[in-house]
């Protein structure tokens, strides 16, 4: 799937999660009627959007939910400096609340399916969102984003379309999988453009073994995911997908 992610990025411990979990309002996001619509660029290229992703404790599970403006606006400055995730964490019963942007994308378009087309509708400080992907992890492994280069596990069903003679960027492990930047983050460096991208690899702090290259495409290129896809954040808080085979 922040405000800005330097100081929400939290690995938990137990205790912290348990007293987190103690008290507060019933755990949840209460879904609102639709009343903001964008359409969609032909193009989603640098398109910008923003998410929140709330963090509901379930026992020893950690349920994740991201919701993005896509569709609904284009995450107003205005008002998405005046959200505060602390505020949110209480009026939700969430033992986080996480703001992810501003981001912009770096395909070309995108598909969705299933319950990542069809989410609910939130409101958040007067930005709407839908909600895009969940995910669950166990207390002690923390939550998305908590580690750089580390892959996190995200449900949701969407095509992520790239298409020929437009640059991509990607991360190749040590182990030889690769890793496809779907968008750019303006959160630890709020200077940083689509134009930075292609020289981005000097900037990172990349594990030994791993690699950053970008390439121009000779051909259209796909990313399906149909279920659970494998994201990863740069330490500059870009993210990437897992180029299945």
């Amino acid at each position: 799937m922040k405000n800005l992610y330097r100081n929400t990025f939290l690995i938990f411990s137990l205790a912290s999660v348990f007293m987190a979990a103690c008290g507060g309002a019933t755990p949840g996001v209460p879904d609102v009627t639709p009343a903001q619509s964008l359409p969609l660029p032909v193009d989603l290229r640098n398109y910008r959007y923003c998410e929140v992703i709330p963090v509901f404790q379930q026992g020893l599970t950690l349920h994740v939910e991201v919701y993005n403006t896509l569709g609904s606006n284009a995450c107003p400055a205005d008002l998405w400096v005046k959200l505060n995730a602390s505020d949110l964490k209480k009026q939700y019963g969430a033992v986080l609340v996480k703001l992810n942007g501003p981001r912009y994308w770096v395909m070309n378009g995108i598909v969705g399916g299933g319950a990542t087309l069809n989410g609910k509708v939130a409101d958040f400080g007067g930005i709407e969102m839908t909600q895009r992907a969940v995910l669950e992890t166990k207390i002690w492994q923390g939550t998305i984003g908590d580690k750089f280069y580390s892959p996190n596990q995200v449900q949701r069903t969407t095509i992520y379309r790239y298409l020929k003679g437009n640059m991509v960027y990607e991360l190749t492990s040590v182990d030889g999988d690769v890793y496809r930047m779907q968008s750019y983050a303006q959160i630890a460096d709020p200077s940083l453009t689509i134009a930075d991208l292609e020289t981005l690899g000097a900037r990172l702090d990349l594990p030994e073994g791993w690699t950053y290259k970008a390439r121009i495409l000779t051909e259209d290129s796909e990313l399906k995911i149909d279920g659970l896809a494998y994201v990863i954040n740069d330490n500059l808080y870009n993210s990437y997908q897992k180029v299945m085979p």
